[in-house]
């Protein structure tokens, strides 16, 4: 079989590519080139980026090594148009983005492989470095997507709004592996990435760089009004957040909603930072065909790509057939508009969609 590999120059990928070569299929290494030096960056460790080009060389060296072909597509353009702007928009609109999510589906395995082909390169499957895994259910006729067997680094919450088409054509070796057996697996080859860090973040700067907004003052407060302190701009915080609220006192407040019309960051206690229901739009059927309204399934859920799916929880199709109601009455801190909810069965992801006010 033929295989491309979307390589970024770090560990997973790269034992991704080296398993399926090893496997007898014919290999290809593919990378999306998103820097173009538009912005300042920073210097941590990031998808977007200043580091990119010594991720790319690393990438470059390793295909070399391991004899593949290896390609590179400049995405830098569509990058920019599409999840840039989605970023602003979302965060100046006083919700919270999560651009990994929409740079998956539109971007690395949309874009790119289609850029990929476009180019002259046949493949018949797209593999990435991903922690999920990808099962087919021949009594649903669809295309699962569930948890890493490594629950601690899987990814499937990222991949959630992945099509049924996507999923049919991609690969994920690391999804019955553990990180330890990946790094062990890159010693025992010597790969120069064996011991490089996981990216933890989207961008390497202070992302009010990608907002384009000037520091603006506001106040702090309470759910009941009260004025507990000032900030330089609403977007600087995200709903859930504890630490760097910079207002002390004796319990710790939490970020409970952003007015983005009056720039105001309001803060409440834990309890108060606790939801115990979501509306949910902009929705992805995975492992699950649609439910019609008023249909009601079980599940548990995740609003946030940490941790385990949370329960018991339950899913209810609005009338409008567009917007599912999610109910979960232990309660969940950090409901953020703008955010993802993701719907599970045991490790097979329902469905998922983007949360609403």
């Amino acid at each position: 079989m033929k295989v491309a590999v979307g390589l970024s120059g770090g560990v997973d990928s790269a034992v991704s590519a080296l398993l399926l070569k090893e496997a007898g299929h014919e290999v290809v290494g593919i990378t999306m080139k998103l820097w173009d030096g538009k912005y300042q960056g920073g210097e941590r460790d990031a998808c977007f980026g200043k580091g990119e080009a010594e991720d790319i060389a690393a990438a470059e060296r390793f295909a070399a090594e391991l004899g593949i072909p290896y390609r590179v597509f400049d995405c830098c353009k569509e990058y920019d148009e599409k999840i840039i702007a989605y970023f602003r928009k979302t965060y100046l609109s006083g919700q919270t983005p999560n651009p990994c999510v929409f740079c998956n589906r539109l971007m690395k395995f949309g874009l790119l492989p289609e850029l990929a082909r476009a180019s002259g390169l046949e493949f018949d499957r797209f593999a990435t470095g991903h922690y999920a895994r990808v099962e087919f259910d021949e009594k649903t006729g669809r295309y699962g997507l569930l948890r890493a067997v490594d629950t601690g680094k899987d990814q499937s919450y990222f991949l959630y709004r992945l099509t049924q088409e996507q999923l049919a054509r991609h690969l994920f070796p690391m999804g019955t592996l553990t990180k330890a057996e990946v790094r062990r697996i890159a010693h025992a080859h010597n790969l120069p990435m064996a011991d490089k860090p996981d990216s933890q973040d989207f961008y390497s700067g202070d992302v009010a760089e990608l907002l384009g907004a000037s520091d603006r003052e506001g106040e702090i407060v309470t759910l009941d009004g009260k004025v507990l302190g000032r900030h330089r701009g609403f977007w600087h915080y995200t709903v859930g957040q504890r630490k760097g609220l910079g207002i002390g006192g004796g319990r710790p407040y939490y970020v409970v909603d952003l007015d983005a019309c009056k720039n105001r960051v309001i803060v409440g206690f834990e309890d108060d930072a606790k939801k115990t229901s979501l509306k949910c739009a902009d929705l992805n059927w995975v492992g699950l065909a649609p439910l019609k309204p008023g249909e009601h399934r079980e599940c548990t859920l995740k609003v946030r790509s940490a941790g385990v799916p949370k329960g018991p929880a339950s899913i209810t199709m609005a009338d409008d057939g567009e917007t599912l109601l999610a109910e979960f009455p232990l309660g969940i801190a950090g409901v953020a508009p703008g955010q993802s909810a993701v719907f599970y069965s045991g490790d097979l992801i329902l469905a998922g969609g983007v949360i609403g006010n």
